[in-house]
């Protein structure tokens, strides 16, 4: 399988950031992905969107998608243009929600630990590589098994199934 490398920089975060804080439960009411993601983490950080800049990363501490179980906090992340998330753990059901809809997500305590926003980073998806380039750090997260990689590069359990 061919590698799938991601770059951008770090926006830091720390632990048990939930769901309403991803998305607040007043945006509830639509299931539009463009409207969602013009709030993404506005409770969290008033000037997440203006900081983000496509293909970043959101770094944040353990429990990272406690709360709710809804699918509307992966999905604002992923269509904000966040290309992937680090955390030192991640909510069992956000865990699951991400990889449905293809928001690529890495368990790394050792890279959470280090990492600083606004540190490049480079993601290697295949090997589960984290490199941090400003600080020339890397660090190993556990890489998905293929058919989850699959499920990621074709943007959701949904278009995977539908090619399959």
């Amino acid at each position: 399988m061919a590698s799938l490398t991601l770059q951008g920089s770090a926006h830091r975060y720390g632990a048990n950031i939930n769901t309403d804080e991803i998305i607040p439960a007043r945006y509830l009411n639509t299931s539009d992905p463009d409207e969602l993601a013009k709030h993404c983490m506005e409770d969290l950080d008033k000037d997440f969107m203006k900081k983000l800049k496509p293909g970043d990363f959101i770094v944040a501490e353990q429990n990272f998608g406690c709360g709710s179980s809804r699918e509307h906090a992966p999905i604002a992340i992923k269509k904000a243009g966040v290309s992937a998330i680090i955390a030192s753990t991640f909510a069992r059901i956000f865990f699951r929600n991400a990889i449905n809809i293809g928001l690529p997500i890495l368990e790394c305590p050792a890279a959470v630990k280090n990492i600083k926003s606004g540190d490049v980073l480079s993601i290697d998806l295949t090997a589960g590589t984290i490199k941090n380039v400003t600080r020339s750090e890397v660090y190993q997260a556990q890489p998905f098994p293929p058919f989850m990689q699959d499920i990621i590069k074709q943007g959701g359990l949904l278009n995977y199934l539908k090619r399959r």
